[in-house]
């Protein structure tokens, strides 16, 4: 039994470690929609939203010189994939009081290609 369970979640976590990995060109395309608020690459500033190069593994709200809301200084979220999925997907429900006025992604695959594609977006 206990070869059984520990198989079961062995498959669970290659098929959620492979859902994860996207396609970071096709990432690109989803980031348009990011690209009217959020810059990223070697001359990028904070704008409506801050600068996401190095986003992910970052702790929330701590960008450089960008006034972020009192609730996402205070979330205590670092972007890891987990987080930016759950986040992305309805910035207004996971965290109420955020300045982010974007209704979310709703599509998974979307999810995990602007997610690759941020990765590559490392700080200059």
């Amino acid at each position: 039994m206990k070869k059984v369970a520990i198989a079961s979640l062995c498959a669970l976590a290659f098929v959620g470690s492979a859902h994860a990995d996207g396609d970071a060109e096709a990432g690109a395309k989803v980031f348009a929609q990011c690209s009217a608020c959020h810059t990223v690459g070697a001359d990028a500033q904070n704008s409506v939203g801050p600068v996401l190069n190095g986003v992910v593994g970052r702790a929330a709200g701590t960008y450089p010189g960008y006034r972020y809301s009192s609730a996402m200084r205070r979330s205590g979220f670092t972007w890891d994939e987990a987080t930016l999925q759950k986040y992305l997907k309805a910035p207004d429900r996971t965290l109420p009081g955020t300045k982010m006025a974007f209704p979310g992604i709703s599509s998974d695959d979307d999810l995990d290609n602007l997610i690759a594609y941020l990765k590559q977006q490392t700080q200059e």
